[in-house]
């Protein structure tokens, strides 16, 4: 069974950081592209970072360049998003979600394979 869990949010200062994962389970994650959205309250979901997992490409949305990084650890399951800088505006529910043909170059694809339940993250201004 395809599975994608996302841990890692709660509350945060303005300023603060915070440190999201992502554990996959039940597929090759290096087939994959796995990418972060976010949704907060009355907006529409928006992609904040990709990776394809293949070459360790990455992009980012122009609203995090420079505070966040989505990368993974020792090729193991789990992909993470460093969240540095945060601002009120960032507080969403974050998600993780992986796509099998989608390349990670420029633009998210809001129609990935699979997607997690998504973590709350939180920032008090």
């Amino acid at each position: 069974e395809v599975q994608l869990v996302e841990s890692g949010g709660g509350l945060v200062q303005s300023g603060g950081s915070l440190r999201l994962s992502c554990v996959a389970s039940g597929f090759n994650l290096d087939d994959y592209t796995i990418a972060w959205f976010r949704q907060a309250p009355g907006k529409e979901r928006e992609g904040v970072s990709c990776i394809d997992s293949s070459d360790g490409s990455t992009y980012d949305a122009d609203s995090v360049k420079g505070r966040f990084t989505i990368f993974r650890a020792n090729a193991g399951n789990t992909i993470y998003l460093q969240m540095n800088s945060l601002e009120p505006e960032d507080t969403a529910v974050y998600y993780c979600a992986a796509d099998e043909h989608y390349t990670c170059s420029g633009a998210f694809h809001y129609g990935m394979d699979y997607w997690g339940k998504g973590t709350l993250v939180t920032v008090s201004s």
